[in-house]
């Protein structure tokens, strides 16, 4: 009997040397055992080794695509580096010209010796009046300024909503999201030994009926929203909208953690869902997106009744934030530097959204012209995994629409563009090739401008 090893080998050998290619569908099971003169039960072991090795993608009704010539590890989390891609459109921080330049003066005076040590010691889920209060300020809206002593502080935004969702659900404990969210909450429910409930969402955000529906099948123990600027998608709910849904978890109980990490790209600052529900929203935010990723510092409102217990689920998480970091994190807000910086990084923003306009228009592209990121309804016949393995193969990471799906029953045929990484002259390169690639009949259309990199 053929050693359905050896024959996976032979497949795995073509998806190498580009005699098949990222999106190319294979056989059905029981025509490729024809073809290969082995019994149906050995051809859907080989189909299972090539998925197991990440070579193929199996859709249910679909059939079996290959996924790429070299594929990483499943589950390489979004915030890792695609380690072959010359065009990087999966990691999204924001560099403002001239940003090291604004960023070192504030550094220079937390080097001297005496001012390093007390730098040096560990900081207080609290952190310090001053800090309370510049943070008050950098977060405020005009309808809305948070209470400093409400205020808390941990190492970035991730852990902030980590240390949230373990101070308010237990293990088994439900929390209703977004439809498409942010994938390290994922990773981060399942750490926790939570359910992601999908809430239904339109053109506004979530449905307030939804949040109803799935309280009444099995008690929501919390909600996981971002309403301003939402990732993938960049829909900003409307205050009308804010205020049923503030509306609903009031009646329900139900306390809500509101991801505001984009927010700062909006001029408008509209006000947080925790203004209309301030006994019930807990805010995070943070410094990573407005000044760099390597120095940051995460950024908690709590409702005041909840001060204590989330300040106990920081400590105990490890999740504190750094002395050294938070210093420097209030020395840039108070001199002025994190409002440049925003200022800046606002028109590059826009910037990058005109280059999407100009080179996906024709294409089902979702994105608000404040954001950094692009949401891109494949043309048919992509999928999204497909579609990412094709980029690949042309030197550039996008991230599967997968990556953000709650519902493992529906698998958007998408994909999320990064815009704020990349150069602008490689941005546009790449967004020319996905075009074209996207454009093309199938995986084996040529592409204008080839490989990048």
């Amino acid at each position: 009997m053929a050693d359905y090893r050896h024959i996976a080998d032979r497949v795995a050998d073509d998806i190498a040397s580009g005699r098949l290619r990222p999106g190319q569908q294979l056989p059905p099971q029981r025509v490729f055992a024809r073809q290969r003169g082995i019994a149906g039960s050995t051809a859907g072991r080989v189909y299972a080794e090539l998925g197991r090795r990440g070579l193929v993608v199996g859709e249910v009704g679909r059939g079996t695509f290959v996924r790429a010539a070299a594929a990483g590890p499943y589950g390489r989390a979004i915030v890792e580096a695609a380690t072959t891609a010359a065009v990087n459109l999966e990691l999204n921080y924001p560099s403002a010209p001239g940003q090291s330049e604004l960023l070192a003066p504030a550094l220079a005076p937390l080097l001297r010796p005496d001012v390093l040590t007390e730098a040096l010691r560990p900081a207080a889920a609290t952190g310090t009046a001053v800090a309370r209060e510049a943070t008050a300020d950098l977060l405020a809206t005009p309808a809305w300024r948070p209470a400093p002593d409400r205020i808390l502080f941990s190492g970035n935004a991730r852990q902030a909503i980590a240390a949230t969702l373990a101070s308010l659900v237990r293990p088994g404990g439900r929390v209703g999201v977004e439809p498409l969210t942010y994938p390290l909450v994922r990773e981060i429910a399942g750490r926790l030994g939570v359910t992601l409930v999908a809430l239904e969402a339109d053109g506004d955000g979530p449905r307030p009926e939804s949040v109803r529906a799935a309280h009444r099948t099995a008690s929501l123990s919390a909600l996981y929203l971002q309403p301003t600027l939402h990732n993938p998608t960049s829909v900003t709910t409307s205050e009308a909208r804010k205020r049923e849904i503030a509306d609903v978890v009031g009646e329900l109980g139900l306390p809500v953690v509101e991801d505001r990490i984009w927010s700062f790209l909006h001029p408008d600052s509209p006000a947080p869902l925790a203004a209309y529900a301030p006994g019930l929203v807990h805010v995070v935010d943070g410094l990573s997106k407005r000044v760099a990723p390597g120095l940051t510092v995460g950024f908690l409102v709590v409702p005041a009744h909840r001060v204590e217990a989330v300040a106990v689920a920081i400590r105990s998480g490890g999740w504190s934030a750094g002395r050294f970091a938070l210093e420097a994190g209030v020395r840039w807000m108070t001199d002025g530097t994190v409002g440049r910086l925003v200022a800046a990084k606002r028109a590059d923003a826009a910037a990058r959204q005109r280059l999407v306009g100009e080179e996906l228009g024709g294409f089902a592209v979702r994105a608000d012209p404040l954001a950094y990121y692009a949401w891109w309804e494949l043309p048919a016949p992509w999928r999204a995994d497909t579609f990412t393995a094709a980029a690949a193969a042309h030197g550039i990471a996008v991230t599967p629409g997968t990556a953000f799906g709650v519902d493992p029953k529906v698998t958007p045929d998408a994909v999320r563009l990064g815009l704020a990484s990349a150069a602008v002259p490689d941005l546009r390169r790449a967004l020319r090739t996905l075009a074209s690639l996207a454009a093309g009949a199938g995986a084996g259309t040529p592409v204008r401008g080839g490989r990048i990199g």
